[in-house]
């Protein structure tokens, strides 16, 4: 890719999250083999690779769900090593997991809920219940039913809903489109646009390359546990490598 522009680069928003060296294991084998990349406030930065590359073993180390072997990740300016995830929430820091993580047997509301449970604004949790019905009118359609009782697309909806009933200052979303029919990875990539569109910072691993990099300010290939190629998501998406490895041409 091409060298960073000095004069461009001073001008841009400072780094909201920066990870720095990461590496991860499980048991002897690395997962993930040192590991660089920022995320400036406002940015949408798409991580893509192939299964296996370490995606997102990558975003739990980030959201503290795995301990790292080494290197170091900030947030907001300050070492996170060793924090809570429920900190992490609080501060603003929220992860959409792959396979959703729903509480299944909790209605739509109650999943809500307790996506702002660190908040004690009751007016602002209402108003943003409202927020989340008209960004995801099926939730409102179904605001009763059990979140379990639900189609694997209505619930990457409410995945996403809750997490942003906790007014995540960066939402890392892993694997958002993954098993989901092509009118609902549609719907989803939509959401995803008008998310950002709202400011929310974001973080989007994904396997569908094309749809990906079409939304990122930036992005990051990732193969083999290592960063292998980055630069503006309209970069990687014209790169001849980046098309034969993840585009099928």
């Amino acid at each position: 890719m091409q060298e960073r522009d000095d004069k461009a680069w001073t001008s841009q928003p400072p780094a909201l999250l920066e990870v720095r060296g990461l590496r991860v294991a499980y048991g002897g084998i690395q997962a993930v083999k040192g590991v660089d990349f920022e995320v400036r406030e406002g940015e949408l930065v798409s991580l893509i690779g192939s299964n296996g590359a370490g995606k997102t073993t990558t975003l739990k180390a980030v959201t503290c769900g795995l301990l790292p072997v080494d290197g170091e990740i900030l947030y907001q300016g300050r070492s996170i090593r060793g924090a809570g995830a429920w900190d992490l929430v609080a501060k603003g820091l929220i992860m959409v997991p792959e396979g959703r993580g729903v509480f299944a047997r909790m209605s739509i509301t109650e999943n809500l809920l307790m996506g702002a449970f660190t908040r004690k604004d009751k007016s602002g949790i209402a108003a943003d219940m409202e927020h989340m019905f008209e960004l995801f009118p099926r939730l409102r359609e179904r605001a009763a039913q059990l979140a379990g009782t639900m189609s694997g697309g209505e619930q990457q909806m409410l995945a996403m809903a809750r997490a942003l009933m906790g007014r995540p200052k960066i939402l890392l979303l892993d694997e958002p489109s993954m098993g989901l029919s092509p009118i609902m990875v549609d719907k989803i990539f939509e959401v995803v646009r008008d998310v950002h569109a709202l400011g929310v910072t974001m973080v989007l691993v994904e396997q569908n390359a094309s749809r990906a990099l079409a939304l990122a300010d930036r992005g990051y290939v990732m193969e083999s546990g290592l960063i292998s190629m980055s630069g503006a998501g309209s970069e990687l998406l014209r790169d001849e490598r980046v098309r034969a490895a993840y585009l099928g041409e």
